[in-house]
């Protein structure tokens, strides 16, 4: 992240300690902790006055309160353009994919080093994937055309485009913060969308969609 730009975070955990924890590691990285919520109903008030950069969250709820999966989508609502970071004490996939589906840019267990949720969060920011330019005249496809006309996912394009430029399942899930059987659950979304059956006959089809360009094709 660039050191001349002034980011600002949310943070929403039960557990005023994991709070405290989670803002002194993203002081160490220049992210100015605007506020801090127990609860769901705070956090988006929060994210709603201060408008931040990013925004923190558990998914796990007290009775009577929304969880934080639907926290994370409404907040997404209200800030667009805001950076969502799941923290959970889940790593079954059923709450990563939920999560991701709601609008999570990563995953991080909090079994991971703080040094992990640094740069999960230098990651959310930094990390660039698709660059769908036309070349050689060659129709342009932006990343909302192929989400339109084939119904991928914001993961799943992201995952398509890593796994066209030789990346193995075990990279993706260090690079993405998943599990690896997060990413092979991803893969098989994408094979039965495309209509392909493997990861070189899904490369191709990222080339000549113009996620990446084709190879052997000048630059």
């Amino acid at each position: 992240m660039s050191p001349s730009e002034h980011r600002t975070a949310v943070l929403l955990d039960q557990h005023p300690l994991w709070l405290e924890a989670v803002e002194n590691v993203l002081h160490r990285i220049g992210i100015e902790v605007k506020g801090k919520a127990t609860s769901p109903d705070h956090a988006l008030a929060l994210i709603e006055e201060h408008r931040p950069s990013l925004f923190v969250t558990s998914v796990e709820a007290s009775d009577g309160e929304m969880d934080g999966i639907e926290c994370l989508a409404l907040a997404r609502e209200r800030v667009p353009e805001l950076k969502v970071i799941v923290l959970s004490a889940h790593a079954d996939a059923q709450y990563v994919d939920a999560s991701l589906a709601a609008g999570a840019d990563v995953y991080v267990v909090k079994t991971a080093h703080a040094d992990d949720l640094a740069s999960a969060v230098r990651q959310a920011f930094d990390h660039s994937i698709y660059l769908a330019r036309a070349q050689n005249g060659r129709r342009e496809h932006t990343r909302e055309s192929i989400d339109e006309a084939w119904g991928l996912t914001r993961r799943e394009l992201e995952i398509l485009t890593l796994v066209a430029e030789g990346h193995s399942n075990a990279q993706l899930a260090r690079m993405l913060w998943v599990t690896e059987q997060t990413v092979k659950f991803h893969l098989s979304n994408i094979y039965r969308k495309l209509g392909v059956s493997n990861r070189t006959e899904a490369s191709r089809w990222a080339q000549v969609h113009g996620l990446l360009p084709l190879q052997g094709a000048p630059v």
